[in-house]
């Protein structure tokens, strides 16, 4: 008898691991389906929606960057306002006066610009 209960406890036990791998195995397989339905549908979004829009931003930021060159050409009057353009150090490179990223046609100095605009 006792032989008979170890012997259905194993068959039990076996039955319930192939169950739970073939449980396991088939999740397994869903979850790969619909990765691969929600990889599909975001390469979709990315091609339809993401790069027109980049590319229509674009084509807008250089239209309407061209059009205001066009109507001011030149920077705005310069005006020695004492809060702004303070050096109270010199910059460590060049005469330590300019920027690091310092474009004369663009930025001021504390004296003004440097090229002529006329």
């Amino acid at each position: 008898m006792a032989f008979a209960f170890q012997r259905c406890i194993r068959m039990q036990t076996i039955f319930n691991r192939r169950y739970a791998t073939l449980s396991y195995k088939g999740e397994l397989e869903a979850a790969g389906k619909h990765a691969a339905e929600t990889m599909s549908l975001w390469k979709k979004i990315s091609m339809l929606v993401a790069f027109p829009a980049i590319l229509f931003s674009t084509v807008n930021a250089y239209y309407k960057e061209t059009k205001h060159h066009k109507e001011h050409p030149h920077p705005p009057e310069f005006r020695p306002y004492p809060h702004l353009r303070i050096r109270s150090k010199m910059f460590p490179w060049g005469d330590g006066n300019h920027t690091l990223f310092h474009t004369p046609h663009a930025n001021a100095l504390p004296e003004g610009y440097e090229e002529s605009h006329s």
